[in-house]
């Protein structure tokens, strides 16, 4: 069974809907897949349609009453398992103070389900306190979901140090395996620049003995959506909200990541990033005049002139491509001149 705590003491980065809609994702491929709510706020239990009141009381029973795990989880869907959480988890981290080896509690209560099932997906509260740290002994790996913004990142390094000493003291086999950018959008220069800061601190990473030497940055990432926002409001997840979405696409293939099925993926960032500057400028003062071209021909006309998108083609198509529509352009203009 592989077990994956995703971890981010920023809250808003995207740690439920990743746990909520990954694991559906998941169960709809076949797989046996476990989510545990490990949030007292609560927000993956109700995300998956279950009543925090009534049926949310398991991961605290496990934690604080020593309750059998196998009699907790509650099946919210086929494949799909929960242990969910209430706000009574609030008051676990007092009630453990005292308990010798609270923080390996959670490691040793999943112990009898390890060879029932594909995958333990847990969803850890916005901190660094007891119950991320129960997350982090019980797990093997560790997926960071963060957004591309600059505050984002600010407690990138205090988290990646709570993991290193989490590995030295109580869990050796814990690594970071992934970082899993969440509303992402492309057309933000700020995006990119963010990528590129992970993708090089995890590069300066290989070949050292951290915890995060093999991590790579998913190649998916999961584009600004409404209908994810909207999803947990009627207890769905993605796939039954939604299931055309960019959302459902976006979390199906980072379970087709984590099953290995995606080993490499073009993005558009990537290639631009290869193409020389200096044709990207002439690229854009091109297609600026070619925008401002049929922008002042078409306040002249009744119908506006159609222009095509230019942003993914490499740059001598775009090129052309501009030259051509430029060309049109002044055809067009030359005719209403006449």
């Amino acid at each position: 069974m592989r077990t994956i705590a995703v971890l981010n003491q920023k809250g808003g980065v995207g740690k439920t809907t990743t746990v909520a809609n990954t694991a559906a994702a998941l169960a709809t491929k076949g797989k046996k897949v476990v989510a545990i709510d490990l949030d007292p706020q609560a927000h993956l239990t109700i995300h998956l349609g279950v009543d925090a009141g009534e049926d949310g009381s398991g991961t605290y029973d496990v934690l604080v009453n020593a309750a059998d795990i196998k009699d907790s989880l509650v099946n919210v869907r086929e494949n799909l398992f929960l242990l969910g959480a209430n706000i009574d988890l609030v008051g676990a981290e007092s009630e453990l103070v005292s308990v010798v080896g609270r923080e390996t509690i959670l490691r040793e209560a999943i112990e009898p389900i390890r060879d029932d099932y594909d995958f333990l997906i847990i969803d850890c509260p916005p901190s660094l306190g007891l119950l991320s740290l129960n997350a982090l002994a019980a797990v093997d790996e560790v997926l960071i979901p963060i957004q591309p913004h600059f505050l984002a990142l600010q407690g990138f390094g205090q988290l990646l140090q709570t993991v290193s000493l989490v590995s030295k003291r109580i869990n050796p086999a814990l690594k970071i395996s992934a970082i899993l950018l969440c509303m992402f959008d492309s057309r933000v220069t700020l995006s990119a620049e963010v990528k590129a800061d992970i993708a090089q601190f995890l590069e300066s990473a290989r070949d050292s003995d951290c915890p995060w030497s093999d991590a790579k940055i998913v190649p998916v990432y999961i584009r600004r959506n409404i209908k994810l926002a909207e999803a947990p409001s009627y207890g769905k997840t993605i796939f039954e909200y939604e299931p055309n979405c960019n959302g459902a696409i976006d979390y199906q293939l980072v379970a087709d990541f984590l099953c290995g099925r995606i080993k490499e993926k073009v993005v558009v960032e990537d290639i631009v990033e290869e193409l020389d500057k200096d044709e990207v400028e002439d690229v854009e003062i091109a297609a600026a005049k070619l925008v401002d071209d049929a922008t002042e021909i078409a306040s002249e006309n009744a119908a506006p002139i159609p222009i095509q998108s230019i942003g993914t083609k490499p740059c001598n198509e775009v090129a052309e491509h501009v030259k051509d529509d430029a060309g049109d352009v002044q055809a067009g203009a030359g005719a209403d001149s006449l």
